[in-house]
């Protein structure tokens, strides 16, 4: 099954080893928008920090955590550069008004003709087909 990540998604499943699992899950083959992988980054750090705060953690294992998060998805995840679906991008930001900034998701969905793995609701109703976690698990089975 071919999917584009969004952000939102990506980090809280690299922050946790069930969502770790089900990224490394050989049966998915995920895309992720250049700029969508910037934005998960900076989120997997404040996340990560903010972990870290909470639970009184190190410095060396909150580096660790975001380690661990970061490898599991370069492993997995095929990230493209603006310039391979820029020429989707009037029609995913007609698809997707409510918010612009997820153009990048929509128009590298449709160049690589993929449903979006996503949580945002702002993504209904784009014409691409969505799919939550939990959706996907069941269809995999796991």
């Amino acid at each position: 099954m071919r999917l584009v990540v969004d952000a939102n998604i990506l980090v809280g499943e690299l922050l946790r080893a069930r969502g770790r699992e089900l990224i490394a899950d050989k049966r998915l083959e995920l895309f992720l928008a250049a700029k969508v992988w910037e934005e998960a980054q900076h989120e997997l750090r404040k996340r990560v920090d903010i972990i870290a705060e909470q639970k009184n953690l190190s410095e060396e294992i909150a580096t660790a955590i975001l380690a661990v998060a970061t490898t599991s998805a370069e492993q997995r995840l095929t990230v493209s550069d603006e310039i391979e679906y820029s020429h989707f991008k009037q029609e995913a930001l007609a698809r997707i008004p409510r918010d612009p900034d997820d153009w990048h998701s929509v128009a590298l969905a449709l160049t690589r003709e993929t449903d979006i793995w996503t949580q945002d609701k702002d993504f209904l109703g784009c014409g691409v087909g969505t799919w939550t976690s939990e959706t996907l698990r069941a269809r995999l089975n796991l």
